[in-house]
């Protein structure tokens, strides 16, 4: 018999983040001030003239409200509020704890997972959390011809994370009881807990996917401490209280509306004004004027992130990796930190943050050297530089980790034109960006971006570069069959340190082929109202609201 989670579990991956410590709002002030008169008032309030409406500002809309088949984080925000998953990260880590599952047991061999589940938890639509509701979900996304997976659709994250459907690592999930459900692996995975405790994970309803069919992924019905109310396209969202939520005294808030303001400053102009009273990516340099206003406070993300340069593969140009290496040689990324970012990231070496174990920092960078970029651009062919302008797509919402996607590429731009690199940059609405650059046909090289969702190194590694992970969020197309062959070996090792060299010879590989350029890792910005408790920054950047309220 397996150990309880309350006890020692040799499968239970041990993290240890350098993040520093978590930040917890603080401070006080007026309830509602800086408000407009009426904003944040509903009923059923936490008292007279107390705040009960949050209203979040961020740069741009989510693609689709259904967790499981989107990628990009200002989808998976909302998924968060929503839905709940077997397991949950503790407040402003990624340290497993118990969610809608409240305690495992594991078999010696790591192949088996019997998860007892919380009773009498409800879906916002009234039907029964059970067992037979987690079988469904997982055999829905697990299904490349599920009923319930719509044109257009795909679970890149339950690829991404538990294997294509030719090495998948989930056997079966079978319900057990109607409390119990129990997981069998084809292969032990080191980081099997870690991954079900991911949003893209949360539990849907199965009969609202029955129902809705793909009217689903824009009306969500999951167990969390929000019931989705209303998306209005590029502009809002509007979520309110779950009063029958499984955890005690959540959520604090009657309603939460989440807006989307694309414009830095914009954003930071409605915060001031209290039209909003928290928002994600500040510009760095509007930082000076918030640490001089006594009604609002700053707020930093553990930077736990990568924003990188890709190659599309796909496209000849890129065949030859000297061509790659060259275009790495040709990007100052200090010069762009210095000008854009105004201090707050630091040049990305590889394609995982040094704050994550398993870092390789013996790795050096390519050294800004247009000399050496030139030099391999002729070994490679071209010795007047490329022939043909490339298209290159830049971010037209910002993120995390880039705060002006359009001004980084932009100075990326005159780099590459310094050795006789022409691109044409193309920046289409935040949804059709994403489709583009899975489908590799209209980019040759685009700029995207990473938050960690669950403090492993296979979460940045084999998610974002390994052969398995194409078409989904391997958008460059990379595939290198001995890179393939470690992580895989890495994700079935429970050995730690053996996994550190595993993954320290991996991003040898990828340092060594060059299908991005690893640009910057940040410690993105936030700002509230200092009246605003509760609010517990993440590493991953998707934070619960069900703690917040207003003094």
């Amino acid at each position: 018999m397996g150990k309880k989670y309350a006890k020692h579990n040799i499968w239970t991956v041990l993290l240890v983040l350098a993040l520093g410590a978590v930040l917890v709002l603080s401070g006080c002030g007026e309830a509602g001030k800086g408000a407009k008169p009426e904003a944040g008032k509903s009923p059923g309030g936490a008292g007279k003239g107390v705040q009960d409406t949050l209203i979040y500002g961020r740069g741009g809309d989510s693609v689709a409200l259904d967790p499981a088949i989107v990628t990009d984080s200002e989808s998976l925000k909302i998924g968060h509020q929503v839905f709940d998953s077997l397991l949950e990260y503790k407040d402003g880590t990624t340290t497993v704890q118990p969610g809608l599952a409240e305690s495992w047991e594991v078999s010696p061999d790591g192949l088996v997972y019997t998860f007892k589940l919380r009773q009498g938890v409800k879906f916002h639509d009234g039907t029964d959390f059970n067992a037979e509701a987690v079988v469904f979900n997982f055999e829905r996304w697990a299904n490349t011809r599920s009923p319930y997976k719509y044109e257009g659709d795909s679970f890149d994250y339950y690829d991404s994370m538990f294997g294509s459907e030719k090495s998948r690592v989930i056997k079966s999930v079978k319900a057990v009881d109607v409390s119990t459900v129990q997981f069998t692996l084809n292969k032990p995975q080191a980081p099997f807990l870690q991954n079900l405790a991911m949003t893209s994970f949360g539990i849907a309803s199965p009969k609202a996917v029955q129902e809705k069919k793909a009217d689903f992924k824009s009306n969500p019905v999951g167990t969390g401490p929000f019931v989705f109310k209303e998306w209005k396209r590029n502009d809002s969202i509007t979520l309110e209280k779950n009063p029958n939520y499984w955890k005690k005294g959540q959520p604090k808030l009657a309603k939460v509306i989440v807006r989307s303001i694309p414009d830095n400053t914009a954003r930071y102009n409605a915060l001031q004004n209290g039209e909003i009273d928290l928002m994600e990516d500040m510009n760095p340099d509007d930082v000076k004027q918030l640490e001089g206003n006594s009604e609002l406070v700053k707020i930093e993300r553990p930077p736990f992130n990568i924003a990188y340069i890709g190659f599309n593969l796909k496209k000849k140009t890129f065949d030859n990796p000297k061509v790659r290496q060259a275009l790495n040689h040709a990007v100052n990324k200090q010069a762009i930190i210095d000008a854009l970012f105004a201090g707050q990231a630091k040049p990305a070496v590889n394609p995982m943050p040094p704050t994550l174990w398993g870092y390789n920092d013996g790795i050096q960078d390519y050294a800004y050297d247009l000399n050496k970029a030139k030099s391999l651009l002729a070994e490679a062919g071209f010795p007047n530089g490329l022939p043909e302008p490339l298209t290159f797509y830049a971010m037209p919402v910002s993120r995390p980790y880039m705060p002006d996607g359009k001004k980084v590429a932009e100075a990326i731009q005159a780099d590459f034109e310094k050795i006789g690199v022409k691109v044409n940059i193309q920046s289409p609405e935040w949804a059709t960006y994403l489709d583009d650059l899975k489908a590799g046909e209209k980019d040759d090289l685009y700029m995207l971006g990473w938050n960690g969702d669950n403090g492993d190194p296979d979460n940045f590694l084999y998610t974002l570069l390994d052969k398995d992970t194409i078409p989904g969020n391997n958008r460059s197309f990379y595939a290198n069959e001995e890179l393939h062959k470690i992580l895989v070996k890495a994700q079935t090792e429970v050995d730690q340190d053996k996994r550190t060299e595993l993954y320290k010879q991996a991003q040898e590989i990828i340092k060594k082929d060059a299908p991005w350029i690893p640009l910057v890792h940040t410690t993105p910005l936030m700002a509230g109202k200092t009246n605003l408790k509760g609010f517990v920054p993440s590493p991953t950047g998707t934070e619960s609201y069900s703690n917040i309220y207003f003094e």
